[in-house]
């Protein structure tokens, strides 16, 4: 049986408000989805029955717990929507005005990159994928790993957005399965899908990434770019040394992918926060061609060259997937945030704990003093 992932598609006018399904190998899906969904009266069942509310949800973001403040910080400053018309005009008003943000900073599972030490660790990546999506669907948190009998109202979500490339190409084929399996609608969204959509829809056809040398091994990319592709484009999936100043990793990045010989279109960045001012400034200096490599380096790369980077390519996917479904809530406000954290309780058992965003700044935010 095919299943699908609803993916918010990118820039050309044709598909500015398409949401299109991507069809997937069929592979087993781990039992985990299929106790749930067997459990008739049981809450993961009910929760997965989440995205039929229309409106009336929250936005989850879901990941390690940087990349989700670093991404929900991108959404609440956004402004650069006209919030009557949609056009690329700002008005001074949040894009997201009136919505709600869950933000799940999955600390059980930390560095999903340790999921990585063998092939049946991957299912314990999916299976985490899975509960997140049900701790999104759900419309409880507790308030206390050690008394999970103290409920808390949460928003259920409409729209499940995965930050982690990896997880979300190995995770989501099971989160999509189970609520299809128990009759939910929600959107899930992957960073790998909304960056290629983005590049592919402006043009691209020579594709870099620059990712971790983990996530390069998981062939999560990889596996992205063979479904989406258009015939003649090419990836290289690049991770340059570590280094003080990320000008000397550009440069790493830009010798390695020379070696394929290739022009480049586009690197798409699998990081958030990333600076762009010193990758622009070390571009300028190669265009201008003054020692051999910068010359070589300016012939590989072509007149349309650009950085893409995960938290604008989807904070804009959300914008246009939100509108073409009718799925904003239209309340005159400002977008609120509630921060919840994965825990674990005496007896092992994940939950999920909301938190203050006092707590959060000060356990993840690091002291810029």
């Amino acid at each position: 049986m095919s299943r699908s992932i609803l993916i918010a598609t990118g820039l050309l006018a044709a598909a500015l408000c398409a949401c299109r399904q991507v069809e997937y190998t069929p592979r087993p899906t781990i039992p985990l989805v299929h106790a749930i969904a067997a459990d008739s009266t049981g809450p993961g069942r009910l929760a997965a029955r989440a995205g039929n509310g229309g409106a009336e949800g929250s936005i989850a973001l879901i990941g390690e717990p940087e990349e989700v403040i670093a991404l929900t910080r991108r959404f609440l400053r956004a402004d650069s929507r006209d919030n009557i018309d949609g056009r690329n005009l700002r008005d001074s008003l949040p894009d997201f005005a009136g919505e709600s943000f869950d933000a799940i900073l999955d600390a059980v599972n930390g560095r999903y990159t340790h999921f990585l030490a063998e092939d049946s660790a991957l299912d314990s990546l999916r299976e985490a994928a899975v509960r997140n999506a049900v701790f999104a669907w759900d419309s409880t948190s507790v308030k206390s790993a050690q008394d999970r009998t103290a409920r808390l109202h949460k928003n259920r979500s409409k729209i499940l957005i995965f930050t982690s490339s990896m997880q979300a190409e190995y995770g989501l084929f099971d989160v999509d399965t189970l609520q299809q399996l128990c009759g939910g609608r929600s959107v899930l969204l992957s960073p790998a899908e909304v960056l290629l959509d983005e590049a592919f829809a402006g043009g691209a056809m020579q594709v870099g990434v620059w990712t971790s040398r983990d996530v390069k091994a998981s062939e999560a990319w990889q596996r992205v770019f063979e479904r989406k592709a258009p015939a003649g484009a090419s990836l290289a999936v690049i991770a340059p040394d570590a280094a003080l100043d990320i000008r000397t990793e550009l440069r790493g990045f830009l010798r390695q992918y020379r070696a394929t010989g290739r022009p480049l279109d586009v690197i798409i960045l699998d990081r958030y926060n990333t600076d762009l001012s010193p990758l622009q400034s070390e571009l300028n200096m190669i265009r201008r061609a003054g020692a051999e490599e910068d010359a070589a380096f300016d012939k590989m790369l072509t007149a349309g060259f650009r950085f893409l980077e995960p938290g604008p390519a989807i904070v804009d996917a959300t914008y246009r997937l939100l509108r073409e479904r009718n799925l904003f809530t239209h309340r005159i406000a400002n977008p609120a945030v509630q921060y919840f954290q994965t825990e674990e309780s005496e007896d092992g058992t994940p939950c999920l704990v909301e938190v203050g965003a006092a707590f959060v700044q000060r356990a993840y935010v690091p002291d810029q003093h």
